[in-house]
Order: C-alpha cells, then structure tokens, then sequence
C-alpha cells in the first residue's frame, strides 16, 4: 500500500469549479444496460502504484478480464501525479470509472456514495472489513470506497541494541514513561547511538495518534482548534518529544527513523507497516510493538488506509461495481499480502496473521483504534490548518529554536 500525500492550490480549483457546475444541471442519467450491453464494457482503473506492485496489479487484472468476457478493465497508472491526474480528471468530468483513494473529503462530491452497493450484498460483506476502516473510507456520513490496504503505526526496535545494552524488549501496555526510560538506558554517545528517532517535521495528520493517546486531538466536534490544539494534554504530549531532544537520548530525523535503524544508530522508531521490507533487506535483528500509552490515556494510533471508489460521473457503474468487488475480494487481498496488510477478517484468519509475531501487532493497534477520526475530515480548511501545525511543529523541535510549546500551540490556535 503507498500513500498518496499533498493536496495544492491547483486540485482545489479543479475541484471547485467540477463541484459549482454540478450544481447547476440536473445531470445524465446513467444507460439503462450499464454494464449489460451486448458489446464490451470497458472500465478505466486508475492507481497511484508503480513497479513491483503495478506488475501484480495487472495480472490481478487479466485474471478479472479474462473471468468477464463482457468488461474489460483498462489501468492507468498515474504514480507521483496522481492527485493532479484525478482532479484534472473529475474537474473535466473525464475521471476513471474507479480509482484508488484516500484522501475522501477532499474528493468526496466527486465520489459515488456506496452504501447502496454494499447493501445489497448482505450484511456478512460489510462485517467482514475492520470496523475502524469504514471511518476512514466515509465522508459526510456516506461510504466513497472499499477498503484495500492499510497500516496502523508501531514502535520499532533494534534487538540486537536492546541485548547490547542489557535492556528488556517492549512488550505490549507499555507507557511512555517505559520507552524514555529504556531510551535512556539504550542512549549510547560514545558509539553515536541514540535510544529513540522522530521526524523533526512530522506529518500533522500522523502526529495526532499522539494527542489522541493522551485524551485530546487537534479540534473538537465542531472544528474548533482553540482549546483543543492548545490545551493542557496537547502541550504536555508535544513537550515530552522536545524535552526527549534537549535531554539527549532522541533525536530527530528527516524521515521516520528508518534509514537511522538500517544503520545501527537508533534503537526505537515509530512508523506504519512501511519499514518492514527495508528492514529486512538491511540485515535488521528488529521487533514491533504496540506504541505506548500515557499515564491516563491508551495507546492509539491513526490508520493510514487505501480504498477503492467510484467516479460520480461513471457511465459504468454495475461493471466498475464488478471490479471493485473482484479488487477487494479474499483472493485479491491474498495476492496482495506482501505489499500491504489484509483489511478482510476471513483473510486474517485463514492466513494466521494473528499469530504473525509482527503483522499482528498492527491488527492490535488497528482494533484498538476503532473511535478516532481525525481533524482532516472535521474541517474544511485541512490543508492552511495542517501547514500551520507543521510550522508550530518544527518551530518546536528544531535544534536551533526549541520554541516553548504551549506558546507555538497557542499561536497555532488562533
């Protein structure tokens, strides 16, 4: 699974004035045999996928092809210029029929709600997702795609650095005052390593799990950010990641702390289910586990999840139904088991992923996570509001700066 990041200017236009226009006709109405005509239907897919992935994302597809004799499914692979591919796509009403998605309220008019569809599959279809997925496939209170793919987010840690230094690994109802105390106990200066790694720019929409865990978020029911961004549990999380820094057993990085792991100098990171593959092919002796909780709160995690949607626009819709159903099927999510997590329980169980001393710590974090929505889809103005965190972020955790918290998120507030 990759995450499609960014949202510009230039999207938001597109999208603007797709949505002005939509207002002001009455629309088409879709041919009576969609789907059913005598000739073939073809049903354009675009994904933000490339390489190794895009290889089995076309078999995936002539192996649909081949079963429809009447659809035929065409994929358009969009990679880096995805988001600006779609948007130019829905502005001019020429958007693929389906379509990999994730960012829902952005795109959400432009989607065709799906509750209707997956109703008329019965009950068992639905329940066979994660309950904490359906929450982050919605918009507006209608489901705008299937879930494909997802991650929660985990602590990782260097074995080999833990038995060095003598000290215990994490286990599962840890706290953060547990990580900074083994952090500190695995802080190594002498040989350049530090006991934790986090992003000096983290990603807003990432770092909320944090203020999650300790009982806040970034905005309340109504969006409101003053109170909530800037209260007591929102300053106490972000001043425990700064005073980590200016107390020397932390440091941060450009990315996640992966690349610093592969070269043996942090011993525990957090990231989503991303760095398994280039951990293992760095030689990494590493584990995960669930992130911590705080005192009074819970360890929480945001979900980073792929889903598949259909355009509002689509001619096709029973057809790019069809599809969506095949891309979300057990058979699919097998096949796609070494590129992403399963979202299908009958997948998890029948491929003991549970039993997984890795893969099921992100099933953990994924059940636990269940009641969260993040701020992204409680306001309009995610993105001025996520740049603005972003600025207050590494105003905070940067080296040269270190700006005192509560003043940096009050600022943040107004």
């Amino acid at each position: 699974m990759q995450k499609a990041k960014g949202k510009s200017w230039f999207i938001v236009v597109i999208l603007a004035s797709l949505f002005l226009s939509a207002c002001g006709g009455g629309g088409t109405a879709e041919p009576a045999q969609d789907g059913k005509s005598a000739g073939k239907v073809t049903v354009r897919f675009a994904t933000w996928d490339s390489e190794e992935n895009l290889s089995l994302q076309q078999q995936l597809i002539d192996k649909f092809n081949e079963a429809h004799p009447d659809i035929n499914v065409s994929l358009e692979a969009y990679g880096s210029e995805y988001d600006t591919k779609i948007a130019a796509g829905m502005g001019a009403k020429d958007a693929p029929d389906v379509m990999y998605m994730w960012n829902y309220p952005t795109y959400k008019d432009a989607l065709e709600p799906l509750d209707e569809y997956i109703g008329k599959e019965g009950a068992e279809f639905k329940n066979n997702y994660y309950e904490t997925l359906w929450n982050y496939n919605s918009a507006g209170g209608k489901i705008l795609g299937l879930p494909v793919g997802y991650t929660t987010h985990v602590i990782y840690y260097n074995k080999d650095l833990f038995d060095k230094a003598g000290v215990p690994y994490p286990k599962g109802g840890w706290t953060w005052d547990d990580l900074q105390a083994a952090a500190k106990k695995l802080n190594n200066p002498e040989e350049s390593i530090s006991g934790f790694a986090f992003s000096g720019k983290p990603d807003p929409y990432d770092f909320e799990m944090f203020l999650w865990g300790n009982g806040t978020a970034y905005v309340d029911k109504e969006g409101n950010l003053q109170g909530n961004v800037n209260s007591e549990k929102s300053i106490e999380v972000l001043t425990m990641f700064q005073n980590m820094l200016k107390e020397g057993y932390a440091i941060t990085t450009e990315g996640s702390g992966s690349t610093e792991m592969k070269s043996g100098k942090v011993a525990m990171f957090s990231n989503g289910a991303w760095s398994i593959g280039s951990l293992k092919e760095a030689g990494i002796n590493f584990g995960v586990v669930e992130l911590p909780a705080f005192r009074d709160g819970s360890a929480v995690s945001i979900v980073s999840s792929s889903g598949i949607s259909m355009s509002k626009d689509s001619k096709k819709k029973e057809a790019a139904w069809e599809f969506i159903k095949f891309w979300t099927s057990e058979e699919a999510n097998k096949a796609r088991i070494d590129y992403e997590l399963p979202v299908l329980k009958s997948v998890v169980e029948s491929e003991k992923l549970q039993q997984d001393e890795r893969k099921q710590v992100f099933y953990n974090m994924l059940e636990q996570s269940q009641d969260y929505t993040p701020a992204s889809y409680k306001v309009e103005n995610w993105s001025e509001i996520s740049d603005r965190l972003g600025l207050v972020f590494e105003q905070i955790f940067n080296p040269s700066t270190m700006t005192d918290p509560k003043a940096a998120l009050d600022e943040a507030a107004q």
